[in-house]
């Protein structure tokens, strides 16, 4: 488990301390090999931004074909995007591309950097602890349900492969349509296996709810009242305006067990000391850390419907000695 911060109100846990900040921009690192959706899915949360202010940053733009329906302008190295979002391209310079990116987009809610196809997150993720105006949201890897076990056995791939997946927090685990209800359950238990530490979410076209993957809404606007609502394709949210105080570090490990369910958690809590601290839950990552100004008590929890623990994600945010 990560080092404890000196600052008040800022803790880690597994590997989110290294980025971890009071505020920044929020990053997802989509990776995965060639043909798994990587482009797919980026379209798809471009389509979904609704409202949210989004920058894409790839590799090089002939590996991402942008939807021309989403196109408004096209200006060399940067695309503009319907609804206020761009796509920039960063070629060998991801730092420059990373740096410049505040200027070009200083209100941008989130950044997406896609990775080619045989990169490595990981080095995504340590170019971000240079930049403490970003802050690592999350490394989402897709695999291919139909080829990733293949692939990952292949004597030139593999170490490529299962690199990747080791890098992810979150698998999206691709076309699943094309295989049937026993292989996907088989890859889902050789995942688990291989990569114990990350959830493993199921999509046929990468189409999953936007928040899963990038987070829930912006730093200083989740918003979240009493009550369970259902979202689109088999995914639960939970949401809660608890006014109780909570050992945040014990909260945060025990939402990031896998027994939990909880693909993502996001909010803003009372610590034991009274302060309002935000807690971020990631897969089996958590982090806290100073709650933004003008933010109150509000929480929601994402998992998927029939895996996330209801009851036992209720009890943990009905606060300490609650009947």
């Amino acid at each position: 488990m990560g080092h404890r911060a000196r600052r008040a109100c800022v803790r880690s846990g597994r590997n989110l301390n290294d980025v971890s900040t009071p505020a920044g921009y929020p990053v997802t690192v989509i990776g995965g090999y060639l043909g798994a959706g990587k482009t797919t899915l980026v379209n798809h949360l471009l389509r979904a931004a609704n409202g949210r202010r989004l920058a894409v940053l790839v590799n090089e733009f002939g590996d991402l074909a942008i939807d021309a329906s989403l196109i408004e302008a096209d200006d060399g190295d940067m695309i503009s995007i319907a609804g206020g979002c761009i796509c920039c391209s960063y070629g060998s310079d991801l730092m420059a591309a990373l740096m410049e990116l505040p200027q070009r987009l200083p209100d941008m809610d989130a950044v997406i950097v896609e990775a080619s196809g045989v990169a490595l997150p990981g080095g995504i993720v340590s170019a971000l602890t240079l930049l403490p105006e970003y802050v690592l949201d999350a490394v989402v890897v897709l695999a291919d349900a139909e080829t990733i076990r293949t692939r990952a056995s292949d004597r030139y791939l593999a170490d490529t492969i299962r690199r990747q997946l080791t890098d992810a927090d979150l698998i999206l685990l691709n076309k699943m349509d094309l295989v049937g209800s026993a292989a996907l359950q088989e890859l889902r238990d050789w995942l688990g296996a291989e990569v114990p530490h990350a959830r493993v979410v199921a999509a046929s076209h990468a189409n999953v709810p936007p928040q899963t993957l990038l987070g829930i809404g912006a730093s200083s606007r989740v918003q979240a009242g009493d009550g369970t609502h259902f979202e689109a394709d088999g995914f639960m949210t939970l949401s809660f305006n608890p006014d109780a105080r909570f050992d945040l570090d014990a909260l945060g490990e025990a939402l990031a067990a896998p027994d939990s369910g909880v693909i993502r958690a996001k909010g803003f809590l009372l610590n034991v000391a009274g302060e309002l601290c935000t807690l971020h839950v990631v897969g089996s990552r958590f982090a806290v850390s100073s709650a933004p100004n003008g933010a109150a008590p509000a929480f929601v929890c994402i998992g998927m419907s029939g895996v996330l623990e209801v009851e036992h994600v209720n009890e943990l945010l009905a606060g300490p000695g609650a009947a």
